[in-house]
C-alpha cells in the first residue's frame, strides 16, 4: 500500500478539524490523556482529554490559531491549536488573564470590544513566549 500525505491547505474545514484533532490527540496521549471526540460542542468543548489518573480532565476547544472568545470565559476550556510543526494547549482564562494584568492592547481592539473575538495566524512575540509553558 502507498500512502500520500495530505496538503493541509487543501483540506476543507471540516476535514482540518478532523486533522487538527489526531494531531492534538496524538500529543496529549504522550501525557496520559485518552481525547473522547464530542459530536456537537459540550460547554464550549470539541473534545474531552481525559487523564489516565482518572481525576483529570480537559475540555479542549480546537481552533486554528491562537485564540480569545468571550464566550468560553468562565468555561474552563483549554485551546488547542497547530502552528508548524509545534501543538499548544493553553487555558483560554489564563491568556485573557495574561492580557488583562498587562493591560495589553488587544483587549482595547474594535473585534475584542464589538465581537468579543481576537486571534493571531501568526502569533507575536509576547504570545510567543508566553505559549512557550503551553507547548505539548
Amino acid at each position: 500500500m502507498e500512502l500520500t500525505r495530505v496538503r493541509y491547505e487543501e483540506l476543507n474545514a471540516r476535514q482540518k478539524e478532523n486533522y487538527n484533532f489526531a494531531k492534538i490527540s496524538a500529543r496529549l496521549a504522550d501525557y496520559g490523556f485518552n481525547c473522547l471526540r464530542l459530536s456537537d460542542d459540550w460547554q464550549g468543548a470539541d473534545f474531552i482529554a481525559c487523564h489516565i489518573d482518572n481525576e483529570r480532565y480537559l475540555k479542549v476547544q480546537l481552533k486554528g490559531r491562537l485564540t480569545l472568545d468571550k464566550k468560553y470565559i468562565g468555561k474552563d476550556i483549554h485551546i488547542a491549536f497547530l502552528l508548524s510543526d509545534k501543538c499548544y494547549l493553553y487555558p483560554h482564562d489564563g491568556l485573557l488573564n495574561h492580557m488583562t494584568v498587562r493591560k495589553m492592547v488587544g483587549l482595547h481592539n474594535r473585534s475584542w470590544l464589538e465581537n468579543g473575538l481576537l486571534n493571531w495566524g501568526s502569533p507575536p512575540g509576547w504570545a510567543l513566549k508566553w505559549l512557550a509553558d503551553h507547548q505539548i
